[in-house]
């Protein structure tokens, strides 16, 4: 039922009312459980397809005998910073996040700012699927009131970063991000803002903030004299960068940026099993390990709970300062790259993380969890144990170079990667990689 990053798929198939107010019945029956408040704050991102489950899952929570916090359009980090405050038990946000305008999703949060882990997204979906909840009488329903969120989290914004004077583009992508925009006028900087009306079909470009999807971003920033440019997905968990030149910085570039920001000598960050070495390199020379997580912001953050953890990311753009936050919190992340580059540009600073060509892809296949497991067995037959990790999917270490293999969260794929220093070697990784999985789909 959940993927990496939550219950996500096509509105009318995967995600349904029913689904929601099933999530709804199952999260109230969890905290009574657990004796939790019995509070839940609850958001969307502006699909239009987010109103009928959000009352759907409000239903569910009220049937329950909850409280149901509305902080109505809001982004998913708004939202998870304001469980905790609000004294609530839980958090909802009905997002698909960079998915396209078709789907939609469900991911829950604690007060701590954390997403649900495994053993609280496990009972979740065993009581979704044994009907496991007691519905009160017309006397004892939760009741449903507005809430603002956004004020609290860009006061906070705010006051965790210096004053800036920047001049600042924005792509928000028609999304939920709105209070970036807000926190870094208040600091000080010039915002000039794309796809800033909020609007759920995605008008303005493919919410997810990909290289391609941000050519009109990196434009602007180039033609401009803005420091930098920031790009959001539907929800705003995510955040991908343009530098002051107009280059797209790659998610692993990003995140070598961030981590040595803030990481000192003898700390560690979090990173998924898909990660660059370039980043471990880089991150090595200053004196800061690497701990490897499977591919989801809730592992990252899971991870980042560690005391000598200092920060975590994802390639993909979640980024977790777990001092400030548990979630992936883009509009605090765009506060701390216009700091970065206020100080010295991103291009700059950009030039001395190595980059190693790196190639990525996917096979369509029928049974992945089958496929997987012999490809899983094959592996560990070819190589030593030692170059072999299954902590997410089967990840090789070789002379030069890596490859992953692992199954979609959400579609009927293995995605591939490979990465070595040298462009033929990492063809090489990826060829013999996407071998494998062909053989183990019996082709």
């Amino acid at each position: 039922m959940f993927g990496t990053s939550g219950i996500r798929g096509p509105v009318g198939e995967t995600v349904t009312a029913a689904v929601a107010l099933d999530v709804g019945r199952a999260l109230g029956a969890h905290l009574r459980t657990r004796g939790d408040p019995r509070r839940v704050v609850v958001g969307r991102d502006p699909r239009e397809s987010g109103t009928l489950l959000v009352d759907a899952l409000a239903a569910g929570l009220r049937e329950t005998g909850v409280d149901v916090l509305d902080a109505g359009v809001a982004a998913t980090p708004t939202v998870a910073r304001a469980v905790g405050p609000m004294d609530a038990g839980a958090g909802v946000v009905v997002t698909a996040s960079h998915n396209p305008a078709s789907d939609n999703g469900i991911k829950l949060w604690q007060p701590s700012g954390q997403a649900f882990d495994a053993d609280r997204r496990d009972d979740i979906e065993r009581r979704v699927t044994a009907s496991d909840w007691d519905l009160e009488a017309w006397d004892g329903l939760g009741s449903r009131t507005t809430v603002e969120a956004t004020t609290a989290h860009r006061e906070r914004l705010v006051e965790a970063t210096a004053p800036l004077a920047e001049q600042v583009v924005v792509d928000l992508g028609n999304g939920a991000g709105g209070v970036t925009v807000d926190a870094l006028t208040d600091l000080g900087c010039a915002v000039e803002t794309l796809n800033a009306q909020p609007d759920g079909s995605f008008p303005g470009r493919p919410s997810e903030p990909t290289a391609a999807n941000c050519e009109s971003l990196a434009t602007l920033v180039r033609e401009s004299d803005a420091t930098v440019g920031i790009a959001h997905d539907g929800d705003a968990d995510r955040l991908r960068a343009v530098a002051g030149d107009g280059t797209y910085l790659s998610g692993d570039v990003t995140l070598a940026l961030f981590a040595a920001d803030a990481a000192s000598a003898g700390d560690r960050v979090a990173v998924p099993v898909d990660t660059s070495l370039a980043v471990e390199e880089y991150l090595a020379e200053r004196g800061v390990g690497v701990e490897r997580t499977p591919v989801g912001d809730t592992y990252v953050a899971a991870a980042a709970t560690a005391p000598d953890v200092a920060f975590g990311g994802e390639p993909s753009g979640a980024w977790i300062w777990p001092d400030e936050t548990l979630c992936p919190d883009g509009p605090y992340a765009a506060c701390r790259l216009v700091a970065l580059a206020s100080e010295r540009p991103l291009a700059e600073r950009a030039s001395e993380i190595p980059t190693y060509p790196i190639e990525r892809g996917s096979r369509t296949v029928e049974g992945k969890t089958a496929v997987m497991e012999r490809v899983r067995e094959r592996l560990l037959a070819a190589y030593d144990e030692s170059r072999v990790s299954t902590l997410d999917g089967v990840r090789v270490e070789t002379d030069g170079g890596w490859f992953l293999l692992r199954a979609s969260g959400t579609q009927p794929l293995v995605r591939v990667t490979a990465e070595a220093r040298e462009k033929e070697r990492a063809a090489a990784l990826f060829e013999e990689a996407s071998e494998y999985v062909e053989t183990a789909s019996g082709r």
